[in-house]
């Protein structure tokens, strides 16, 4: 019986994910987190496999974990304005799409 790191769990994940398993790479990367509750580039793929299998609700909620604890982390504030606009809720998301465009100095 083998072993398995956070570490292998986190490829295997990015493995599911860049194969478009989505819902897969979110149930390992919730495994990955309870281990690295801090990583963020763990949370920043957990939130993208949400988006990604239309778990908006939880997307949004890891993204706001994210933007709590790195408040200059760009691409969760894209993220969170995209995961808003899916949801219906445009206005919520124009002032994080606006301040992503002033952090990477690109139109969005």
């Amino acid at each position: 019986m083998a072993i398995h790191t956070a570490a292998d769990e986190y490829r295997l994940a990015k493995f599911h994910f860049e194969s478009k398993a989505y819902s897969d790479a979110a149930r390992m990367l919730e495994g990955v987190l309870t281990e690295e509750p801090a990583n963020l580039a763990v949370r920043l793929l957990l939130a993208r496999s949400y988006y990604h299998s239309a778990q908006l609700s939880r997307a949004e909620a890891e993204l706001r974990r994210i933007l709590d604890a790195a408040p200059a982390e760009d691409y969760a504030r894209l993220m969170l304005g995209r995961t808003l606009e899916r949801q219906g809720r445009p206005e919520e998301a124009r002032p994080h799409l606006r301040l992503t465009a002033a952090m990477t100095g690109e139109d969005i």
